[in-house]
């Protein structure tokens, strides 16, 4: 769902985070994925016009701009040098991300306006397909982590987002598919992970093992903007399991949406980070 072209973005929609850590275990501190400003993910598990997030409760999120400061696509920070957005999002180096924005209507934010010194697009991506749709970003200006800036954690290859687990996901995606504008304020939503058994049967072959399904069930199906994370929460730190990649153009509450599953492509991942 980039932001622009024939490609609409998402209502959102509200639920309850279940997958807090077991009560009681105190987890080491970690360098990915543990906001220093805890998100609140509250609200009713229907289809609302989104929630406002909690400022600065999403640290690696950030917003690829064009040198016209236009809003196209999400993306996450993995580091202080990379970002993880989505080959179909089209990145060049002419491009910025934005690290630490909340509010794009602001001005006055301590925001990090951050160049682009390479684009590592996935070589087995297909625009036809949308398979294998990751885009590593090499910064020319490393972010300066903070409060509001920080890493997700990446999943090990041969991690399990099972069908049913809670996760969130976050945008500055529409929050109707025919909105002229998106909205200011960076939005979220809770989200169930859809099993590609079942989203089978609503996208039919078009879903294959290199992706991975969250929303349906009543909840809208296309949330945040192309490029941007699908989150879950293992052992007390958020973890990157999707990239937004796809879905319903009109934003069918009743159909789920699509992303890259990372686990499936951390081996290039990894390669990739090794070798720049």
């Amino acid at each position: 769902f980039p932001n622009h072209g024939w490609n609409s973005h998402p209502l959102l929609w509200q639920g309850r985070i279940l997958t807090t850590g077991p009560p009681g275990k105190s987890h080491t501190p970690r360098c990915c994925g543990v906001p220093a400003i805890q998100p609140v993910l509250s609200g009713l598990a229907r289809i609302v016009n989104g929630e406002d997030a909690v400022p600065g409760s999403w640290p690696w999120q950030v917003s690829l701009q064009d040198s016209t400061g236009f809003h196209f696509c999400g993306g996450s920070l993995i580091s202080e040098d990379w970002v993880v957005t989505a080959a179909h999002c089209g990145v060049t180096t002419s491009d910025v991300v934005v690290a630490g924005e909340f509010d794009q209507g602001l001005q006055t934010e301590d925001t990090q306006v951050l160049k682009i010194g390479k684009v590592f697009k996935n070589p087995k991506f297909s625009i036809l397909t949308v398979r294998n749709d990751i885009t590593l970003l090499k910064l020319a200006t490393p972010a300066q982590f903070s409060e509001t800036v920080s890493a997700v954690c990446l999943p090990s290859a041969d991690e399990d987002f099972p069908a049913g687990m809670l996760c969130a996901t976050t945008g500055w995606g529409k929050t109707k598919y025919n909105a002229l504008k998106t909205p200011d304020k960076l939005q979220q939503a809770t989200l169930p992970i859809v099993s590609n058994t079942d989203c089978r049967k609503y996208w039919g072959s078009r879903v294959t093992d290199v992706m991975i399904c969250a929303g349906a069930s009543g909840v809208s199906s296309c949330m945040g903007d192309s490029g941007g994370p699908l989150v879950c929460q293992k052992n007390g730190a958020w973890t990157l399991a999707g990239i937004v990649s796809w879905g319903s153009s009109t934003c069918s509450t009743s159909t789920p949406a699509v992303y890259a599953r990372v686990t499936a492509l951390m081996p290039w991942v990894q390669e990739t980070l090794a070798a720049n």
